[in-house]
């Protein structure tokens, strides 16, 4: 018996039938998530998180994944066996060596983020930190969504037989998710192409969903 012949001898009877409610999107207590604070332009905020995977002989690698959050845009992905608050200066300094100064840069609390080191190098060039609520991932959605799909489309699917190759092959594959991947959000666009659209149009008015036109008091802060 399916629902829809009980939903239908509930009727008969004269009894309630429970209407379906949509599930409610998270947004987390943060008012730094993804959600609240939008960006808003290319390089306007960055978003960095780390992915842990092995090599075959069992040695730990640690991956630090750094994405434009507007252009969605694999900005660097950099592997190592280890990472310390020193190595993610050092990626946010060639970075913006090469790009420019983001306004906000968005994370979790993990260490490396909220070292001195890193603070105090973001502050010096005015960069904003973004950080989200401990446990709350969802705020810093597409971060986790680009190593989701790093994890799905790369990583479980490699054997990883030392640290060259995994670097090797991790680029291989940044540079055709820039390159050579459409994505539905920038108007089936790559990233590379919605990024090198955006020096000369409206960037906004290229996105296949319309943005939303009033704005909440804290997102003058971004501005």
């Amino acid at each position: 018996m399916n629902g829809k012949r009980i939903a239908r001898l509930w009727r008969l009877e004269g009894l309630q039938v429970p209407q379906n409610q949509r599930k409610r999107r998270r947004l987390g207590s943060s008012a730094n998530g993804c959600v609240r604070r939008r960006p808003e332009r290319k390089d306007h905020v960055w978003a960095y998180d780390f992915v842990h995977e092995r090599t075959v002989d069992g040695r730990r690698l640690k991956i630090l994944a750094v994405v434009d959050e507007f252009t969605r845009e694999a900005l660097a992905i950099h592997v190592a066996r280890r990472i310390t608050a020193k190595d993610v200066v050092g990626v946010l300094e060639s970075l913006m060596a090469e790009r420019g100064v983001p306004g906000f840069i968005r994370s979790d609390n993990g260490p490396e983020f909220i070292a001195r080191a890193v603070r105090e190098h973001l502050e010096d060039l005015g960069v904003g930190t973004l950080f989200i609520e401990p446990g709350s991932p969802w705020e810093n959605a597409y971060i986790e969504s680009f190593n989701g799909r790093l994890r799905d489309e790369l990583l479980d699917g490699e054997l990883l037989t030392s640290l060259a190759e995994a670097r090797w092959l991790i680029e291989a594959w940044r540079c055709e998710y820039n390159q050579r991947r459409p994505h539905s959000s920038l108007g089936y666009l790559t990233p590379a192409a919605f990024a090198g659209s955006c020096a000369t149009s409206n960037s906004a008015s290229l996105r296949s969903r319309p943005r939303r036109t009033t704005r909440s008091p804290d997102s003058a802060l971004l501005t």
